[in-house]
């Protein structure tokens, strides 16, 4: 029906009726999604970048591992995860359930901040995620360079946000496969107005 583009409102109302759910349902989920966390305080980042093992654990929760899953991956102990755990739940990341159990309560466009503690953590490990060859057929290094206008970088940087968009996507529809299936992966989509310093002193002055 979708690929047809034969969804109509008739059609969801029968969908509805037929799965017993209400459109009330329905929209309460979109409610929910928006009432999610998009993005952390500066002060917030900061406090979990600060601490190295409430940052593991936050990654691993955004990664949609389970607390078997950390256990069984990391050097840590069950008191340890439950401690930081808690802490997670108090930032509002996490809803922590009986038995270690948790629900992640970001929206799916979560993100860090642009210029926030993390970010600023990972430019200044940069040189660690670039040591590499790439040359993994599922690895992937692009360094291009063109001169384009206003009007073609903002279509370019349209297409990076899709980019990201399904990037996000792909994380949730793996999310049942099981951890050994699920490596850890970072894709950085990076666009601007940019010399090599080397060349800078060639510049003419506007």
């Amino acid at each position: 029906m979708f690929s047809q583009r034969n969804m109509t409102l008739d059609r969801v109302d029968e969908i509805l009726t037929a799965t017993g759910i209400e459109f009330a349902e329905l929209t309460d989920h979109f409610d929910r999604e928006q009432q999610r966390l998009a993005k952390m305080t500066f002060k917030q980042e900061q406090q979990v970048i600060n601490d190295p093992l409430l940052f593991l654990v936050a990654v691993c929760a955004l990664n949609l591992m389970s607390a078997d899953e950390i256990l069984a991956t990391y050097s840590i102990t069950e008191v340890e995860l439950v401690a930081t755990l808690v802490r997670l739940d108090h930032l509002g990341l996490i809803d922590l359930l009986p038995n270690n159990r948790f629900k992640l309560k970001v929206a799916r466009t979560f993100s860090w901040l642009p210029n926030g503690a993390i970010m600023q953590a990972f430019k200044n490990n940069a040189a660690d995620f670039f040591d590499s060859e790439f040359a993994q057929a599922s690895d992937a290094l692009f360094m291009l360079n063109a001169r384009l206008s206003q009007a073609s970088r903002l279509a370019l940087v349209d297409r990076l946000k899709r980019v990201a968009r399904d990037f996000s996507g792909q994380h949730f529809e793996d999310a049942n496969l099981p951890t050994c299936q699920r490596e850890p992966v970072s894709l950085l989509i990076a666009t601007r107005s940019w010399h090599l310093k080397a060349v800078d002193s060639y510049l003419r002055k506007k």
